[in-house]
């Protein structure tokens, strides 16, 4: 039975991970490197970074902040970047105010590399070169997430965005990519490879068709940064799930995902917003994204 919380199921999605996610809700964060400055963790998917407005779920901020109370003088974390919620990977949090306002004011020189590796669905048509950048700008819905807009719609506000990609590995189902940001927008690489017909594996909110590792296929895998005050170069790398190239190489399951068949069934009927019911000429006027939320009760 599907739980109802103000017109708006939980998701399939969801369910999926509670099902298949050995550590749902419990995610642990591993300490890879700390000073009296900064601290690095290594963040499991799954995980909000921060709480957002009345959200009293787990976030890797309060699970940081409780693993530091119970050293020398408690030290704080305070965040300088993001990771999507079912990102993993390297993360930096600074220790103090000070190490914060430095992180933060020479963010794009202080860090020399960020790439990250992702699983995509291949596209019907039009692949992608084995390395290239995409440099299209990003607009925002009404949720915050990132799309990029139709070519010569003027209509929506948008901002810079410019992603290196390169293929490692291209089989018949995904292609494995190695990306890179020249601007760290939010969605960015999920809204970029999507629009270029790569929806990444497992991203529900980008309509993909395949969730074969019951989590989004996205890692930041390596951080290069210059310490904001001992200007030694540091350099943290976690290597993604050994699945992720396996899977690639054989082919993945023709599974469908719990989340897509849900939507395919409710693809045609009304969708209520609230207490107001949305038509389909309403709903056709939304762009891809939202449509999807609303489609999957989000």
């Amino acid at each position: 039975m599907k739980e109802q919380n103000n017109f708006h199921h939980v998701k399939e999605s969801t369910l999926e991970k509670r099902a298949h996610k050995a550590d749902y809700g419990k995610e642990k964060i591993r300490i890879l490197y700390k000073d009296r400055d900064i601290v690095v963790i290594e963040k499991p998917s799954g995980m909000l970074c921060v709480p957002y407005p009345g959200s009293k779920a787990r976030t890797v901020l309060s699970v940081l902040t409780s693993l530091l109370s119970h050293e020398k003088g408690s030290p704080v974390p305070l965040v300088v970047h993001r990771l999507d919620r079912d990102t993993s990977g390297v993360m930096m949090f600074a220790l103090n105010e000070a190490a914060q306002k430095r992180i933060m004011d020479t963010w794009h020189t202080m860090v020399t590399e960020r790439i990250y590796r992702a699983v995509a669905e291949n596209p019907r048509k039009n692949p992608l070169a084995d390395e290239g950048l995409i440099d299209a700008p990003l607009a925002f819905n009404s949720h915050t997430m990132g799309y990029v807009p139709p070519l010569g719609d003027k209509s929506a506000k948008t901002v810079p965005a410019r992603t290196h990609f390169r293929v490692i590995e291209r089989g018949k189902t995904h292609t494995l990519f190695e990306l890179s940001l020249d601007t760290g927008k939010k969605n960015q690489i999920r809204a970029h490879l999507s629009s270029r017909g790569y929806p990444l594996a497992g991203d529900e909110n980008y309509r993909a068709k395949t969730d074969p590792f019951h989590r989004l296929a996205l890692h930041a895998r390596t951080l290069c940064f210059v310490h904001p005050f001992t200007k030694e170069e540091m350099r943290f790398e976690i290597p993604e799930p050994q699945e992720w190239l396996l899977t690639v190489k054989n082919g993945a399951k023709n599974e469908v995902p719990a989340w897509r068949k849900q939507g395919k069934n409710e693809k045609n009927r009304d969708i209520i917003q609230g207490e107001r019911k949305l038509t389909k000429k309403q709903i056709s006027k939304m762009d891809f994204i939202e449509q999807m939320k609303y489609l999957h009760g989000k």
